[in-house]
Order: C-alpha cells, then sequence, then structure tokens
C-alpha cells in the first residue's frame, strides 16, 4: 500500500487502536470497508450529543468551537486564540494537537487563574474502564501544548437522580468522577501506545488480527462484517457461550470449523449439541419438546413488549435510562385453533405506564398461559407492580403464567442455522423462511425505541408518526406472531 503520509490520530482512533490495532488501521486507511452506521447505534450517539449539550449549561457564558472535523486546523486556531483570552469561563470542543494527536476536549472549565479543568461528558451511567484511557489520551495533548490541568475527569449521568417534572436538576443530574491521579499515572504508558500505533500506521500492511470477542468489547467494531466475511458458515465463535480462552485455543490451533472441533476438546452439553447437528446437518429434537410446548392452558397467550429508556428522564418520578414500557402485542390462540391480536400503542409524549397496564391486564385476563420470549417481559411486570401498587396483585398473578419460549428451545431443540444463537431473528427464519424481519422499516427493539421517541417528538411532521405509528405496530405484532408460529412449527417436528 502506497502511502505517502502517516495519518494523524484523534482520540476516537487511539481508542479504537487499543480496541484492535486492525480496526485502527481501517480507519486511516480503508474507512470503505466498515458497514453503514445502524439506526439504533446513530440512536445512542445522538442520545450522547443531547446530553453532552445539558453538560454544557452547567458551565455557563463558554465559548463554543464551531469548526468542524473537516476544518480541524482552523478549529486549533481558533481554540489557541479563545485560550489566551483571560475572561473566557470554558471553552466547549476546544481542538488542541500535540504529538501528532488531536483531540476535541468536550468542557475546558477555568476554576481560577491560569488551570484549567478537563472534563469528557459521557451519556453513561456509570464510569467504564475504556474511559480513563479516554481522558488519559487528552490529558496527554492538552499537557504537551503547554496548559495546565487542575483536575480531569468523567461528567456522567447520575441514575440515583430523580425527575421531580419541574425542570431538570443539572447539579443532581450529573455526577462528575475525578480521574486526574489516575490518568496522570499512565502517561508513560500512553507514550508507549501512542509510539507502537504510529509505528503500526507507518508499515506497508495491515496487521493480522484473527476476529474474536475483542471485536464487540468495549464497542462493536464496524469492520465486523468484513473481517469476518470469509470464515466458514459454522465458524467456532457460533459454539454458544464459548469462554474466549477456549475460543482463541481452537483459532490458535487452525481451527475455524465448528466441524473440525477435535472431540476431545472440552465442550459444555449445549456447545456439543450444537457441533453434532453442524457435523451431521440435522436438527437436535429432545423427547420432551412436545410435552414443554403442549403444558398450557388455554387461551394460549404470546406476548411481547416495547420500552424506551431516555439517557434524559422525560416523566415526573423516572430517573435517567429507566425502562418505561410504551407497546405491547398480544396474540391470544383458543382451543378451538382461532387466533385473536390486541395491541396497544401509546402515540403521544406522556407517562404510557398506567395506560399500557390497564389495557394489558384487560387482554390477558385471569386465565391462559403467556408465552414470552426470555425473561424481559417478567422483569417489566415487576417494576410496574412496584410503580403501581393497585395493579401488584393481577401483575403477580400474571407473571406466575408466563413460559419461556426462549428457554424451551435452548433446552429442548436446536437447528443448524441458529448459528449458536436463540435470538428470535435466529430462530425464526431457521425454522420459517418465508418469515423473517428483513422486509420491515424496524428490525428490532433499540430501533423500535429510537422511533418511539421520533414519533412523539412534536418537531416530528404528522404524516411522519402515522408511518413510524404502523411501522411498530408492524414489528411488535411480528414479535407475537412469529411465537405462534414458532411453536406451530417445532409441534410439527415434535
Amino acid at each position: 500500500m502506497d502511502k505517502k503520509k502517516r495519518p494523524s490520530l484523534s482520540k476516537s482512533r487511539f481508542i479504537a487502536g487499543l480496541q484492535c490495532p486492525l480496526r485502527l488501521w481501517y480507519q486511516c486507511y480503508d474507512r470503505k470497508l466498515a458497514a453503514p452506521i445502524p439506526p439504533a447505534l446513530q440512536a445512542i450517539f445522538d442520545a450522547g450529543h443531547e446530553v453532552g449539550r445539558l453538560a454544557t449549561r452547567r458551565y455557563p457564558g463558554g465559548v463554543l468551537i464551531e469548526e468542524d472535523y473537516l476544518h480541524a486546523a482552523d478549529a486549533v486556531r481558533t481554540t489557541a486564540a479563545v485560550l489566551r483570552k483571560s475572561g473566557v469561563p470554558a471553552i466547549y470542543e476546544a481542538a488542541l494537537s500535540y504529538d501528532d494527536v488531536l483531540i476535541r476536549a468536550d468542557i475546558l472549565e477555568r476554576p481560577a487563574g491560569e488551570s484549567w479543568n478537563l472534563i469528557e461528558v459521557k451519556s453513561s451511567s456509570r464510569v467504564k474502564d475504556v474511559y480513563y484511557w479516554d481522558v488519559a489520551i487528552q490529558y496527554h495533548v492538552l499537557q504537551g501544548t503547554g496548559l495546565k490541568i487542575n483536575r480531569a475527569g468523567i461528567l456522567h449521568l447520575n441514575n440515583q437522580y430523580v425527575y421531580d417534572g419541574n425542570g431538570l436538576d443539572l447539579d443532581l443530574l450529573f455526577y462528575f468522577c475525578d480521574m486526574t491521579d489516575q490518568v496522570a499515572a499512565r502517561q508513560n504508558e500512553i507514550s508507549l501506545k501512542l509510539k507502537e500505533m504510529q509505528e503500526m500506521l507507518a508499515g506497508r500492511t495491515a496487521p493480522e488480527i484473527v476476529p474474536s470477542r475483542h471485536c464487540k468489547k468495549p464497542v462493536a467494531c464496524e469492520f465486523w462484517d468484513h473481517c469476518t466475511g470469509k470464515l466458514p458458515e459454522f465458524w467456532v465463535y457460533g459454539l454458544s457461550g464459548i469462554r474466549e480462552d477456549r475460543l482463541l485455543e481452537l483459532m490458535e490451533s487452525g481451527v475455524f470449523d465448528i466441524r473440525d472441533v477435535p472431540g476431545s476438546f472440552p465442550l459444555t452439553d449445549l456447545q456439543k449439541r450444537i457441533r453434532t447437528c453442524v457435523i451431521n446437518r440435522e436438527e437436535y429434537i429432545s423427547p420432551f419438546l412436545s410435552g414443554e410446548l403442549n403444558d398450557v392452558r388455554f387461551p394460549v397467550h404470546f406476548l411481547d413488549f416495547e420500552t424506551v429508556g431516555p439517557a434524559v428522564p422525560r416523566y415526573t418520578g423516572t430517573r435517567p435510562y429507566q425502562v418505561v414500557p410504551f407497546q405491547w402485542s398480544d396474540h391470544i390462540l383458543h382451543s378451538d385453533g382461532t387466533l385473536d391480536h390486541h395491541e396497544y400503542l401509546c402515540n403521544s409524549d406522556r407517562d404510557p405506564r398506567e395506560e399500557f397496564t390497564e389495557t394489558l391486564m384487560a387482554s390477558l385476563g385471569h386465565e391462559g398461559s403467556i408465552f414470552i420470549y426470555a425473561n424481559y417481559e417478567k422483569r417489566i411486570v415487576k417494576e410496574l407492580s412496584e410503580f403501581l401498587p393497585r395493579f401488584e396483585k393481577q401483575l403477580q398473578a400474571v407473571s406466575g403464567r408466563f413460559k419461556d419460549l426462549q428457554e424451551i428451545i435452548k433446552q429442548h431443540y436446536y437447528h443448524p442455522k441458529f448459528y449458536g444463537s436463540f435470538s428470535i431473528k435466529n430462530v425464526l427464519p431457521a425454522l420459517l423462511p418465508e418469515m423473517d424481519y428483513k422486509s420491515l422499516k424496524i428490525q428490532e427493539g433499540s430501533q423500535a425505541s429510537f422511533e418511539y421517541l421520533r414519533m412523539i417528538d412534536p418537531a416530528t411532521p404528522q404524516d411522519e408518526k402515522e408511518k413510524i405509528k404502523n411501522d411498530l405496530l408492524t414489528y411488535c405484532g411480528l414479535d407475537t406472531l412469529a411465537m405462534v408460529r414458532i411453536r406451530e412449527a417445532l409441534l410439527k417436528q415434535s
């Protein structure tokens, strides 16, 4: 590869390099290999920007460096000029460059004199390990440019803050975690890691990295599809629950295909089942599958919830990221084989929990088994019973009627096309290829949450609101219909 000039690093590139040198290489030289940003991930970015804007209000009177990443040199010059102004109490998105690394500091606060506080804003409600590196690389650049740093740390959301409905209290909404001592202690390591990354980028070939669990931590790598595209269909990563050390042991010994895993290799019972099914290209059907699926009382309900957990609380009595259910779908199978469908969707910006519960209780009634997929609905029902004491007994009774279809499948059935995952998105097309989510506008739960927030946003045009409403109803309805059809398909095979 012909590279006339080694690319500069940034804070985000440095963090990418810590996760995986190949990810950094692709970010610098082959960005086109990245998958498009999924709507759910973009929603997380948007939430982060909203939190960042709120955070600046804690440090009023500051100056925003407006030049974007395409005009980095201009941003650095503007920042330098603002730093020289003694009356500026804070700078937002300050751009500084040192040691061939460009950073944009979320907030630089001038507490007194010539020193500064470095404040990195995170929309998380807790401090993650990677944040120490995030602040440490910025500390490295700021000190290198000659700035005196008084304090450096993370400003994150306080998940114990309860919104009272009378306006956000920004002093309580945010919590500052002082990392000054920890990031100062990492400066030698920062220099070493920078040197390693810069030497790697000066090379002529991309580093050879085998995809593994590191591709998902601390974030899902945008080059995952590219890096895994040529791996076997039944890659050993699909051995459900396999430990990282054993996964690496297999791949380092040249075993990438599940069919090539030696019989003597230590596997769990489920992993052995997966290996056998893949080798024989056949399904596993437990003799107990039919009994589990038929152990029901009619009418049989198939239930799914959609929820939203805004970073910034919207409703009285809620906390950052508190989960609020806004939609349910209930397909109802009667003893004569007929199927009904009930559904609920809150379509305005208000706390939906009481109406959600009232309508849900009316649909579920007092009789009948209730299939759910995983235990998420059970958790939401428990939280609703705590929030709405008058429904506590009814909700507890509902919880006692739940049957987890995913757990039944995990215990009693396997299809090679599950590829190690028991998500309904994998199970449905394996059993019923004619049914899938690919044609839907909304294809997974986090996207549904994002679209719901768009639907209740006053700025969203009315015709767009209607489209989102229909898309949400279609998506949630398919989740419950999928459970009906999956159970039918499994009963035919058992």
